[in-house]
């Protein structure tokens, strides 16, 4: 069963009405705020209880050995884990000396909204003491977009029914105990305790500092905080600074019905290079900015920058009102991953939750990018000029592996390979394709020449040297990749994985088209005429392999002809498999752990025509079980392709609520940000039917019987256009910009501003309904309130 009932359905907020502390690690990542620099998961404000402390600075990582029961030539040495960094969060409460603690006492009342238009999260809650003073607390929390090194606490305390003292307690702390890692779940990250060493403190006036270093990675961190206090004329306020913590105590006497507010501006920096003096002045100059803004300002900006970003990306669903408050929840989490991460990772997790130990994979290139592509386009040329300064370890890598070009890793924070399990890690090639058809894309999608010139040409050519390199001609001609690992983490180590052959296909000829564009940036980069005839040449060639007999396209060469794995002797406790089984077995069975031929089919649907993705799809369904969040929403877009409209609509919802409900048990350690990207990817590319074909957007659209309506706005080439989708008809409508040349179903319109244009909508002809293996099913939806089965 799929439910979010922990939140109220509205369409622009999640609203919690009570506090349930067993699912406190849970709430705590839905209701993290984040700017893609500073991420500050949803703590309470006093700090305890919590599930998982969390405050992140994108980049900000310790290293660990890597343990080998055997050593091997090419394991990477050392691992890197998120840290949790100075909190900043904290404002502990005293009501006439007694600690306020949602644990004792009795708690009235608890309310936590996160609006989604203003990026406010705001707290309010009632308590009585045990000695029965009654005091309303009002927190409202901020993570800045528009200054990019701050967050902010407004916190407010009235009393209710007596006159009582406050002392309200704004502290930064850093080195807080952290829960120990508990099981085997490879999912969850390494605990390292006490990994900043200090530097410096400072407390004076309202003002606070701390200073610390990483001890193994020697990154400094900083953070600062200034407040504005607000409350009767006796109020009065003491500061004092530790090592690993640095305080504000704010004191008054207060009657019934007149509060005392603290204001909380906060500033972090950090830096592998800079001096203790430079990072100093670094947080306290970022501090200033926010002070000639205040709290208001910083409110107004906030819901200035939020307009600003959904006038272009909001998507509207009629006929399901939880997946329509899903989607706009997971674009929110989508732009905080991304929008200020500025030359950083955006890691799996975002900076909601220290899960896979902070690293980024692939996820970012294939499902968070082509979202802010469309939606915040500025933010994907910095995610991928941060690949591209990483270049240099990824050509290490290369060489290293005796290939030429470059081999970005699976999994890192820095650039670096960080997997200690090879078969998944260095096996899984496709990364390398994955960020240059990102690259690619972005460059389709916005025009932007500069970028294509100064970054995508040098990725471009350096991981095509890579496939050029991995791969062989046999004596048929025919060009293989041997040895690799798909998107599919149950198969590794085929041969031919058909995504990885054919994105590493249209990588060849997307770098051989870039060095013909841009001779002078291929003649620097050392790459020649006979260089890139041989691109051709291989990409040409590249095996593609499929079954006769079946009638369908092989995930890797030989995969159709490994047994089937027993579904029906597996019980619904055992999954994932990956926690139940050796992968020894997994490896040599027929089944899937995530959509891998099938998103190929979506990637690279050119390569195959309508019946063999019907074919291929109804064959996958029967053995793709899902234990990864990245599958549900790749079924969605071919469910809805091939004509499944009705499991399209069901793993719509898996997708858009997998962290709401749930679905995984594991949004306690951050939420799935690739899923929630899957969310848009689901509608927009699933019943939207949007593709990027020959440079131009070409939309297929079509609803499910449950769906009355679809509405979306996207960015492409400078322009903001909007697509309605109804029941009959298709409605585009160019809100901005120069006309658009448009395909619809294949057939190419131009649309010009303040002329909306209305297509029929297609209507699949029915089929059979493939079966997903047993007890694998998604979760039945029925529109409306869009509740479960």
């Amino acid at each position: 069963m799929i439910s979010n009932s922990s939140y109220a359905v509205q369409p622009w907020s999640l609203r919690e009405s009570a506090l349930n502390l067993d699912v406190l690690p849970q709430s705590e990542s839905v209701f993290a705020l984040s700017n893609g620099h500073i991420g500050w998961r949803g703590n309470l404000d006093e700090g305890e209880p919590h599930g998982l402390p969390g405050t992140y600075l994108n980049g900000v990582h310790e290293l660990h050995p890597l343990p080998y029961a055997e050593a091997g030539y090419g394991y990477p040495e050392s691992g890197q884990t998120v840290i949790n960094v100075t909190n900043g969060k904290i404002m502990r409460l005293l009501v006439d000396d007694e600690p306020f603690d949602v644990r004792y006492g009795k708690l009235r009342s608890h309310e936590r909204v996160l609006d989604l238009r203003t990026g406010l999260l705001r707290r309010v809650c009632e308590w009585s003491s045990p000695a029965g003073c009654t005091v309303r607390v009002t927190s409202t929390r901020l993570v800045s977009f528009s200054q990019r090194a701050i967050a902010a606490v407004a916190y407010e305390v009235e009393p209710l029914d007596s006159d009582v003292r406050i002392v309200v307690q704004s502290e930064l702390v850093a080195n807080e105990q952290l829960p120990q890692k508990s099981g085997e779940d490879p999912r969850v990250a390494a605990a390292l305790q006490d990994v900043l060493l200090p530097e410096e403190n400072f407390a004076q006036d309202m003002r606070l500092r701390l200073v610390h270093c990483t001890d193994r990675s020697g990154l400094r961190v900083g953070a600062a905080a200034d407040h504005t206090v607000h409350g009767p004329a006796s109020t009065s306020t003491a500061c004092e600074s530790g090592e690993n913590v640095a305080r504000l105590t704010v004191t008054a006497e207060l009657r019934p019905g007149e509060p005392l507010r603290v204001e909380k501006l906060v500033s972090y920096g950090w830096s592998g290079v800079r001096s203790l003096p430079a990072v100093r002045d670094q947080v306290d100059a970022a501090l200033a900015g926010a002070r000639s803004k205040g709290w208001q300002g910083l409110v107004e900006q906030q819901r200035e920058f939020l307009d600003h970003f959904w006038s272009r990306a909001d998507v509207e669903v009629d006929g399901d009102a939880e997946i329509q408050q899903a989607v706009r929840f997971a674009l929110f989490h989508v732009l905080q991953a991304g929008a200020r991460a500025e030359k950083r990772a955006i890691p799996s997790k975002g900076l909601t939750g220290s899960g896979y130990d902070g690293h980024s994979f692939w996820d970012s290139e294939q499902f968070v990018l082509p979202v802010l592509t469309y939606t915040s386009p500025d933010s994907v040329a910095e995610a991928l000029r941060w690949r591209q300064e990483t270049l240099p370890a990824a050509r290490a890598r290369a060489r290293q592996l005796g290939l030429r070009g470059a081999t970005f890793p699976w999994r890192t924070i820095n650039g670096s390979e960080c997997s200690a399990y090879w078969p998944a890690g260095t096996a899984a090639f496709h990364v390398n394709a994955d960020i240059a058809d990102a690259v690619t894309r972005y460059v389709a999608a916005t025009g932007d020449v500069e970028f294509e010139r100064e970054t995508a040409v040098e990725i471009l050519v350096e991981t095509a040297r890579l496939w050029h390199s991995l791969g062989h001609h046999d004596h048929h001609g025919t060009f293989h990749f041997d040895g690799v690992t798909g998107p599919d983490e149950y198969s590794a180590v085929a041969d031919d994985n058909l995504y990885t052959n054919l994105m590493a296909q249209q990588n060849l000829r997307a770098a051989a088209e870039a060095v013909e564009r841009y001779p002078r940036e291929a003649t620097a980069l050392g790459v020649d005429d006979e260089e890139a005839a041989g691109w051709r040449d291989a990409a040409d060639a590249v095996a593609v392999p499929f079954n006769e007999t079946l009638g369908v396209h092989e995930q890797s060469a030989g995969f159709t002809g490994h047994q089937m794995w027993d579904f029906a002797a597996t019980g619904p406790d055992q999954y994932p498999l990956m926690l139940h089984f050796p992968y020894f077995d997994l490896y040599r069975k027929q089944v899937i752990k995530q959509a891998d031929l099938v998103l190929a089919l979506y990637k690279r649907g050119d390569a195959f025509d309508a019946e063999q993705k019907a074919r291929a799809f109804d064959y996958y369904e029967q053995m793709t079980v899902r234990d990864s969040s990245l599958s549900a929403c790749c079924q969605a877009v071919m469910a809805a392709e091939v004509g499944h409209l009705r499991l399209a609509y069901d793993y719509v919802g898996e997708a858009a609520l997998m962290d709401l409900a749930d679905l995984e048990s594991n949004t306690r350690d951050g939420l799935h940000i690739a899923s929630l990207a899957g969310a848009w990817i689901a509608l927009v590319a699933g019943f939207g039917g949007m593709r990027l074909r020959h440079g131009e957007l070409d939309f297929s659209p079509l609803l499910p019987e449950q769906l009355s309506r679809l509405a979306f706005t996207v960015q492409t080439l400078g322009r903001r256009l909007r697509v309605e989708i109804g029941r009959t008809t298709a409605t585009y409508t160019l809100l901005e910009g120069e006309p658009l040349e448009l395909c619809h179903c294949g057939a190419p319109f131009t649309l010009t501003a303040g002329a909306p244009q209305s297509r029929p909508v297609r209507r699949p002809p029915p089929r059979p309904e493939p079966s997903p293996p047993p007890g694998r099913r998604p979760a039945r939806r029925h529109g409306s309130a869009g509740a479960p089965e």
